[in-house]
């Protein structure tokens, strides 16, 4: 697919700070101080998943962090209030958007092993290293290991203020740098739902795991006791390969992509289920809850792809493999995972559910 036409400035990016927005402050969320025990509950979890690499541990309990500290941000969130700024997409950046991001980047500023971060809102490869190991120094590379993170903090801001479930998305990958990685490369990803429950699907690659752990995995943790504490509420999620359910996104483009309009149409003739919200995290996030179903979002010259490779669909991709089901760029039989970061604001379509699911879509929209 080309690029975009008449893209709009970058002029609305955060700066990857992690400092208060300047209407709504961090603060309000860090009261009290981190609860050791949430940071200790998801230790012990992923320990008993096989991660040894203190590094690794100490990236992913920050991202449970940022989870609890985006979940009472939400809880307090009442004006629906724009910031004047727009992000890369083009998209009015509100208020909260801003501040979820912050959260994010204070969280993984905090943990002291990630080196670069880059967000949706803030679409530049940010250096968060500690102070002490930002500097120059060549005695800093034997360091780490370090992790960069690509991330979306706030995914479905559009339908917030319906009262609908939100996400977080993140995926990290290994040393320093997201530019020319492919997400086969993460080590980890996640994915956050903000509902009348607070989740958190984690995956873990084999590689990330010790030599007798298995395979990949998927696995979901709930925020409990008044948000102090992580339980394991799915032990290891599973997708199916085969489950008629359905959430078509970007559906203006069946007005000018027969393919995808056919595509469509079986699914209803064929009495699938929709379950569409509109939100990518909640919609992909049913198929972990109920073990199966497709979720797409197809392009056309119409209606452009909007999903970004490195903060939406390399992470949740990698979610979906680890789960066991399939994942696809939309005009190109290919992994989503084997697709190269070449730019932070790549964008394109994609498909991604049950094996067998997945393969009917190519059938419709890859045949000549």
């Amino acid at each position: 697919m080309s690029e975009l036409q008449d893209e709009p400035p970058q002029h609305g990016i955060n700066d990857g700070s992690g400092a208060n927005c300047l209407t709504h402050s961090y603060s309000s969320v860090d009261h009290g101080g981190k609860t050791v025990t949430r940071d200790e509950s998801l230790t012990e979890i992923l320990i008993s998943r096989g991660v040894q690499e203190a590094n690794l541990i100490s990236a992913i309990v920050s991202l449970g962090e940022a989870t609890a500290h985006i979940a009472t941000l939400l809880q307090n969130y009442v004006n629906h209030s724009y910031a004047g700024t727009q992000n890369s997409s083009g998209d009015e950046q509100l208020h909260l958007d801003i501040d979820c991001d912050n959260a994010v980047f204070r969280a993984i500023r905090d943990t002291g092993v990630f080196a670069v971060a880059a967000s949706e809102e803030t679409p530049v490869e940010t250096d968060v290293r500690p102070s002490s190991s930002s500097s120059t120094s060549t005695t800093n590379e034997d360091e780490g290991p370090w992790y960069s993170i690509g991330f979306d903090p706030l995914d479905g801001s559009s339908i917030i203020d319906a009262n609908f479930s939100v996400g977080s998305i993140f995926g990290i990958w290994p040393g320093k740098g997201l530019l020319g990685r492919t997400g086969r490369e993460q080590v980890a990803s996640a994915v956050s739902l903000y509902g009348p429950r607070t989740t958190l699907v984690i995956a873990l690659p084999s590689k990330s795991r010790g030599s007798l752990q298995g395979g990949d995995i998927a696995f979901e943790v709930t925020l409990v006791n008044e948000q102090s504490h992580w339980e394991v509420s799915r032990s290891q999620i599973v997708l199916k390969p085969t489950t008629k359910v359905f959430a078509p996104g970007n559906l203006r483009a069946t007005n000018d992509n027969p393919k995808y309009d056919s595509l469509v149409k079986h699914w209803i003739q064929e009495r699938y289920t929709l379950r569409y919200t509109g939100g990518m995290v909640p919609d992909v996030y049913h198929m972990f809850a109920k073990s199966g179903g497709i979720f797409s979002n197809v392009s056309s010259e119409k209606a452009r792809a909007k999903l970004r490779l490195l903060y939406e669909v390399a992470p949740m991709g990698l979610l979906v493999e680890c789960a066991g089901g399939v994942t696809t760029h939309e005009y190109e039989d290919k992994s989503v995972l084997d697709l190269v970061v070449d730019d932070l604001d790549t964008r394109l379509g994609c498909c991604f559910g049950s094996k067998d699911e997945v393969q009917k879509y190519k059938q419709f929209m890859f045949s000549n």
